[in-house]
């Protein structure tokens, strides 16, 4: 699987266009198909310095000919993903992810939530897509983890990041419930704001791992912030995170 990562739309049309990308995994090569959210692009052509090319790899930008109307709303940064030829539909994932990999070409657990977050982000899509997608991001988290055999923390911070965008971008309810997400995400948490904030002040003197466990628990409680505003007054909840809240500042 490769991915590309728009720098920018140099020219386009409804029949496609010109962008100056950068490869950020895999190899590009000159006939893939790739996912732009539900839509796909085809690479038609490479240049690279002046001359075509067949490929380029991950860590090289190249200029490339893409074919496909989206490509007139392709923005800066947004990331393209390879698919199979035939591509994979939203439904063909769900399946997947629901029963396991029956898929020929099924993609690698982080190129499925590459892509899964990418269409629960593309606000062209209607609103029930996009949910769906952010459904299929969340048990893509949970593939990723098992896959990359990562601590639950880790995969707390995939799951809350996604969580906290659908109740910011739907609210509760149809963006998912924030009490959940918020006793979810400190039940992962095994220090007591005290014990992080004592830490805190002497983190440069800690083991390197000591110091990637405050940042992890930094970046979890971070995305609670979308959902505090719906808890209500005296939740447990709210109380630990407003005492947290004071403390990440001095997290590293």
């Amino acid at each position: 699987m490769a991915e590309l990562q728009v720098y920018a739309v140099e020219e386009a049309d409804v029949t496609g266009g010109v962008c100056l990308v950068r490869c950020v995994g895999g190899v590009a090569r000159a006939g893939q198909v790739y996912a732009a959210g539900e839509s796909r692009v085809w690479l038609r052509g490479i240049e690279r310095y002046g001359r075509a090319v067949d490929f380029f790899d991950a860590g090289h930008t190249a200029r490339v000919r893409l074919a496909g109307a989206v490509v007139a709303l392709l923005s800066r940064g947004q990331v393209l993903t390879s698919v199979p030829p035939d591509g994979h539909a939203l439904a063909e994932l769900e399946a997947w992810l629901a029963t396991g990999p029956p898929l020929t070409d099924e993609p690698r657990p982080r190129t499925l939530r590459s892509l899964a977050v990418g269409g629960m982000q593309d606000d062209l899509l209607p609103d029930g897509v996009r949910l769906r997608w952010g459904r299929l991001a969340q048990a893509a988290a949970y593939r990723c983890a098992a896959a990359e055999e990562a601590s639950d923390l880790v995969r707390g911070i995939d799951l809350a990041f996604v969580r906290c965008y659908l109740i910011r971008e739907f609210g509760p309810g149809r963006g998912g419930d924030p009490a959940a997400l918020c006793r979810e995400a400190l039940a992962l948490v095994d220090l007591s704001p005290a014990e992080a904030a004592e830490r805190a002040r002497v983190w440069r003197e800690l083991p390197r791992a000591a110091i990637l466990h405050l940042r992890h628990v930094k970046n979890l409680l971070r995305w609670t912030d979308a959902a505090r505003p719906y808890l209500a007054d005296g939740d447990p909840s709210a109380v630990a995170l407003e005492a947290w809240s004071r403390i990440r500042p001095e997290l590293p």
